[in-house]
């Protein structure tokens, strides 16, 4: 039995050593095996593009030379001349190799101070020394700029220009090995989808550019206070601003005037016409009644009226009067 014992304990042994085995070279293989499942062919790349890309977990640059900034202003100046102050200003912007965009100039008179105004475009290396500058020309009263970092901007269209112009290049490539017409032509209209996405982005890189490359600047000229029209100093100026705004209402009334005349003609045949309704409405309402035939009887019956005489006169013989005639007549005729 102890013998029995000892041959069944080695067996088991045996085939314990054995399961270990078995189970280190099913570990191996499956090592050696991973390596084999990863290693496939990689996802086709757009060429030049990922070398271009900045990887994830790479930090931001740092270098401020590649920095893109977008610098806008505006000045404000007094000179005693601000029409010739706006020259000067612009005989500095050709100098520091600049353009102008806009100028706009108002020459002063008795109501209103001189004024000009002007949008420069000026190198962004020179804007502070420009700016500087300007106070040669007057009393610079206020600056204000402000700096726009468009680097992320400009660095997404450079990427996508080069992308579209490396997927632009295949396609020209593949139009000249092209052997049937189909295949032509879906290369060509792919082509020109991309050529017009690449001319928009190409523009609009390069306003982008020029953005940065030229500051853009609004410069004001106004006249100094004492220069500027206002209330009068001494008795001569009153007296002079006095006359000066008398003319100025009588040539306003007489233009008043000549604006009202149409109007009072016209109001004048409107007032006539409304005279002549009511006057005729009037006359309607206050005419003459009609006369009833009762009026006439009475009127016809009524007694005459005589002269009295100072002397009656015994009527002639043998003549009778018409009244007495007629009484007589009536009494004749009677029963």
């Amino acid at each position: 039995m102890r013998k029995l014992a000892v041959v069944m304990i080695a067996l088991l042994g045996l085939l314990f050593l054995a399961g270990c085995g078995d189970d280190d070279s099913e570990d191996h293989a499956g090592r050696a095996s991973a390596p084999t499942v990863l290693e496939g062919p990689a996802p086709a790349v757009t060429p030049g593009f990922r070398e271009g890309a900045p990887q994830k977990d790479s930090p931001a640059p740092t270098d401020q030379s590649n920095r893109k900034e977008v610098i806008t202003g505006s000045v404000d100046v007094t000179s005693a001349d601000p029409i010739a102050a706006a020259a000067t200003v612009t005989e500095q912007v050709r100098a520091v190799d600049g353009r102008i965009d806009s100028r706009t100039e108002q020459p002063g008179t008795d109501k209103r101070a001189a004024r000009a105004v002007l949008s420069v475009r000026v190198p962004a290396d020179k804007t502070d020394a420009f700016i500087t500058g300007l106070g040669g020309v007057g009393t610079v009263t206020r600056v204000s700029t402000n700096r726009d970092d468009v680097t992320m901007q400009w660095q997404d269209l450079d990427a996508r220009i080069r992308a579209l112009q490396a997927s632009v290049d295949r396609l020209k490539a593949l139009i000249t090995g092209a052997t049937n017409t189909a295949d032509l032509i879906a290369a060509e209209e792919a082509l020109s989808s991309r050529q017009g996405e690449l001319d928009s982005l190409t523009a609009q890189k390069r306003s982008l550019d020029d953005q940065v490359a030229l500051s853009t600047l609004t410069i004001t000229l106004t006249a100094d206070d004492k220069n500027a029209p206002g209330d009068p100093d001494n008795f001569w100026d009153g007296v002079v601003s006095g006359w000066h705004s008398l003319i100025d209402w009588l040539q306003d009334a007489i233009v008043f005037v000549g604006k009202a005349v149409p109007w009072l003609g016209f109001l004048a045949v409107i007032g006539g016409l409304l005279y002549a309704a009511l006057r005729l409405l009037r006359r309607r309402r206050t005419g003459a009644p009609a006369t009833t035939p009762a009026t006439t009887v009475r009127a016809a019956t009524a007694p005459e009226t005589t002269t009295p005489t100072t002397a009656t006169e015994p009527p002639a013989p043998g003549k009778e009067t018409p009244g007495a005639h007629r009484a007589g007549d009536d009494q004749t005729e009677r029963p």
